[in-house]
């Protein structure tokens, strides 16, 4: 995903500082291990941005999470119903069945997606370390 490095996506979809797309937002890479998956730095080490703004600060991220929940939903029924053809009583349970499975990425793609409204990449952080940002 080098090559979209810089852009809003490369934050979304890795996890990466907004500021200066170096470091992990996330203290565990693995976001199916349940007890450490919201888990976040306090600031990222490379440009001192702080991730959490304000308290409860992603508590905006749960707005997030249900267009992108539906997204993954629509996903799983065009696959099972309009490509495989099954029926809807099997086509409910594949988007359950997805629900449960992606709940841990939608959960940090709905955060990283709602941090990013509020923060945009900074060429200058990312080339060099040490000052703060919001």
């Amino acid at each position: 995903m080098g090559f979209i490095k810089g852009t809003k996506l490369y934050s979304i979809f890795t996890g990466k500082c907004p500021v200066c797309h170096n470091e992990s937002m996330y203290e565990e890479s693995n976001p199916y291990k349940l007890r450490d998956t919201l888990k976040m730095h306090e600031r990222c080490s490379h440009c001192n941005t702080k991730y959490k703004i304000e308290p409860s600060f992603f508590y905006g991220a749960m707005y997030v999470s249900y267009p992108v929940g539906i997204a993954f939903a629509t996903a799983a029924f065009v696959i099972t119903y309009l490509f495989f053809g099954a029926t809807l009583v099997n086509t409910f349970l594949a988007i359950v069945g997805t629900m449960v499975i992606f709940m841990p990425i939608i959960m940090r793609i709905s955060r990283n997606i709602w941090i990013n409204f509020f923060m945009k990449y900074d060429p200058s952080k990312d080339e060099l370390s040490g000052e703060a940002s919001v």
